[in-house]
């Protein structure tokens, strides 16, 4: 229940006021001097939420310099506490001096109940928001603080849902426990998996990462696992996978959903005892090596479908960080535009406008390379609309089906689309679905869409 503290040396007036507001709800507490309000104010501040206090005290008395002294001393020792001026004698020019230093209002007697307790909800009902809005951003510099401990690898960011991810990260770090992290295509996964690796007890070995969607794949499980001469076609000499380079430290495998079957179960093996065999051997080789995985795939329909492991999925997935799409995180847009830009050159307010307008299906990526783009064509310092070579708002909105969510693959009918707006261009209409190049090209060939 909220709580007034009533200033008035006017024992019927204090009375009437308690009784009005425990009308409505609202605590009342009554202290008879400037003295022993302030002295009430001291004792339990933290339990009061506005003061009604009168202009005169003493007998006699009508030039409300006794409640200006007042109004001042609660000013200084509590600057954010509502105060509501109230007085018989109605003087504009102190109302309108005290209004300037903060009162919240001046009221005369009699007052008008309606708009006193009109008043003192709308004040209480404010006092309330500000106090959740400051207990916010204590919370979000409390939050960066305590990140400023760890090493972020130069991260940027300003949003909240970044930097709940980025805390989580840093957060599980030391554990020795594989990490899986989810989202689309170009938010910057394999940042957080930097981050893991650098506030890892492993952060002195090596930092290994493998895109298993950049391969073809009979040859995934010799990246992975290396291979013995001969061991296939092409394989002159022996050579050392990734688990290997990785031991010792952090083996980081994007597009984790692109494993085929075989590689999957070879992987499950080596995540739950270290050892694991190079293709054409038979030589068992042993490695201490902290898995970081990420996919833009959904695992789960993945799993129903029979294309992914169930087993695979849960070793995996002993924690999950699910890293929003940009759109997700509007905050960090302009600091990641200004910070691909550099200090050489400024974005122009409505260049910000348009960026903030933008969809991003292809995320911090595609705003790199827009970023990129644009300080090669701006003539100054100052980049502008025309420069960012962004599509209409229009166009934004009546393609935005074609590209997939943010938890889901591109169909057939989506890619299609995606390459019919980009006149063929593969990597143009991998960018709006959210995908590398060689990703989408797997895709096609797994659908049977002709490259153009």
């Amino acid at each position: 229940m909220p709580t007034v503290l009533i200033i008035d040396d006017n024992a019927a007036v204090a009375v009437a006021l308690e009784v009005l507001f425990s009308l409505h709800d609202i605590e009342a507490l009554h202290a008879a001097s400037p003295q022993e309000g302030l002295a009430l104010l001291d004792q339990r501040s933290a339990s009061i939420d506005l003061v009604v206090q009168d202009m005169n005290f003493s007998a006699d008395t009508t030039s409300g310099e006794e409640g200006v002294e007042l109004f001042r001393a609660i000013r200084r020792r509590h600057p954010d506490l509502p105060v509501i001026l109230l007085t018989a004698w109605t003087h504009l020019d102190a109302a309108v001096d005290l209004i300037k230093a903060g009162a919240a209002d001046y009221l005369s007697k009699p007052w008008d109940d309606k708009r006193l307790v009109a008043t003192v909800r709308n004040l209480l009902e404010l006092g309330q928001a500000n106090r959740a809005l400051n207990q916010h951003r204590s919370d979000e510099l409390r939050q960066r603080r305590a990140l400023e401990r760890y090493n972020l690898r130069n991260m940027v960011w300003h949003d909240p849902a970044t930097e709940r991810v980025i805390a989580l990260a840093c957060q599980v770090a030391r554990a020795d426990v594989p990490v899986l992290i989810t989202g689309p295509n170009g938010t910057g996964k394999e940042r957080i998996a930097d981050i893991i690796q650098a506030n890892s007890s492993v952060r002195d070995g090596p930092f290994v990462v493998l895109n298993c969607g950049a391969l073809p794949a009979e040859l995934i499980e010799a990246e992975l696992f290396g291979a013995d001469a001969g061991a296939y076609t092409g394989a002159a000499k022996a050579r050392e996978g990734k688990f290997e380079a990785a031991d010792g430290g952090t083996l980081f495998l994007d597009e984790i959903g692109n494993l085929p079957l075989a590689g999957q179960m070879k992987l499950l093996r080596v995540l739950e005892t270290g050892r694991f065999e190079r293709l054409g051997s038979n030589r068992e080789r042993q490695v201490q090596v902290r898995v970081v995985s990420a996919t833009n795939a959904n695992l789960p329909a993945m799993i129903r479908a029979g294309t992914f492991r169930e087993d695979l999925y849960y070793r995996l997935n002993v924690i999950e960080l699910r890293l929003p799409p940009l759109a997700e995180r509007p905050a960090d847009i302009l600091p990641l535009a200004r910070h691909f830009l550099g200090q050489e050159r400024q974005l122009r307010a409505d260049a910000e406008a348009a960026l903030l307008a933008h969809g991003w299906p292809g995320n911090v990526r595609e705003l790199k390379n827009v970023m990129a783009r644009a300080s090669l064509l701006a003539h100054g310092d100052t980049i502008t609309v025309p420069d960012l070579g962004l599509p209409a708002a229009s166009a934004i909105n009546g393609h935005a089906s074609a590209a997939a969510g943010p938890d889901q693959e591109p169909d057939r009918d989506a890619i299609v689309t995606a390459l019919q707006r980009a006149s063929g261009v593969v990597a143009q209409a991998a960018a709006e679905l959210g995908l590398s190049r060689q990703a989408l090209y797997r895709r096609m060939e797994r659908l049977g869409i002709a490259r153009p």
